[in-house]
């Protein structure tokens, strides 16, 4: 196991180091200039070669891409085009919203979706069983915005007992408020998660229900809840693992969604802006922030899985890692 941690963490490393590498050129592929946000129209040559010389594209791209480097060590990620203001401190600052609504979405997506998806799956035959079947189905088409209208219009429109959308200005000082915000985006994304993973719940439980494991254990004499617990439990949750780590990646990632229908100063709001502004080291700082994410996120979701089914330690070759 502590070779495998090792051999993983090696591998997380080199993939941020690619992903950096990735995230640079791909920016400096796109058409333009980010010295170009600190223009008005009818620049001259020379406050062109001023501006360039400011934000330092004028330097060759392997010195460019050093600097950059150099910056993400300290995660100081430069400063704004625009505002001024260091990269790296605003992005922790956002982080403290983005972070608690992923968390708890997440937390209460598991939390509806586990005990949905086993009834889905224990009594499939029945009309209730096929009905959470159906219903997650059609939970998945269904986009996360519109969930997000249709909860501002019954919760804070009709009868006003969340806000709408915003956040206090005095953040998580004023925790009561703050809480408050973030319920309607929480209740967003967890249904809107909850529905795929109802489906990837219902589908390991069926798996587990109709295995040979279970049948023999229960022809020994153990009860349903006992041969679950002592032999299902571990089997349906090692493919699950790797669905929840999915899910709460792609959560993180479409944040900004969600942020931007409750107008939520996170990381996502924070990306649109940088965008519509062409601040390239705001852009570059989240972009590089959410891919480091994801990656530890994967990077946890794989331990979990070798941890709960220690069949994973194994090569094809039955030589542990």
């Amino acid at each position: 196991m502590l070779k495998y941690l090792v051999r993983r963490l090696i591998f997380l490393f080199i993939s941020i180091f690619l992903a950096s590498i990735s995230l640079f050129v791909l920016l400096r592929l796109l058409p333009g200039d980010p010295a170009n946000a600190l223009l008005s129209v009818g620049a001259t040559p020379e406050q062109i070669a001023a501006a360039r010389h400011s934000v330092g594209t004028d330097l060759p791209m392997p010195t460019q891409f050093g600097k950059w480097l150099g910056q993400l060590f300290t995660l100081h990620f430069g400063n704004s085009l625009i505002g001024g203001y260091p990269v790296g401190p605003e992005i922790f600052s956002r982080l403290s919203i983005t972070v608690p609504l992923t968390l708890s979405a997440f937390l209460l997506a598991v939390l509806i979706a586990i005990p949905l998806g086993f009834v889905a799956a224990y009594k499939a035959r029945t009309w209730y069983g096929a009905s959470l079947n159906a219903v997650s189905q059609l939970g998945i088409a269904i986009p996360v915005f519109w969930v997000g209208v249709l909860l501002i219009f019954g919760f804070a429109l009709r009868l006003m007992i969340l806000p709408a959308g915003g956040f206090p200005i005095d953040g998580w000082s004023n925790f009561g408020e703050a809480v408050k915000s973030l319920i309607l985006p929480v209740c967003t994304i967890s249904l809107v998660m909850s529905a795929s993973l109802i489906r990837y719940v219902r589908s390991a439980t069926l798996d587990v229900l109709g295995s040979d494991y279970i049948r023999t254990s229960r022809a020994l004499g153990s009860s349903f809840i006992t041969a679950m617990w002592r032999h299902g439990l571990r089997n349906a949750a090692a493919p699950v693992i790797s669905i929840l780590g999915i899910e709460l990646a792609t959560t993180f990632v479409g944040a900004v969604v969600v942020e931007s229908v409750f107008d939520l100063p996170g990381l996502g709001s924070l990306l649109v802006k940088a965008i519509s502004q062409r601040d390239y080291p705001v852009v570059q700082g989240v972009l590089f922030a959410s891919t480091v994410a994801v990656l530890f996120i994967g990077f946890l979701a794989d331990l979990t899985q070798r941890i709960l089914d220690p069949r994973l330690s194994k090569s094809l070759t039955g030589v542990s890692l």
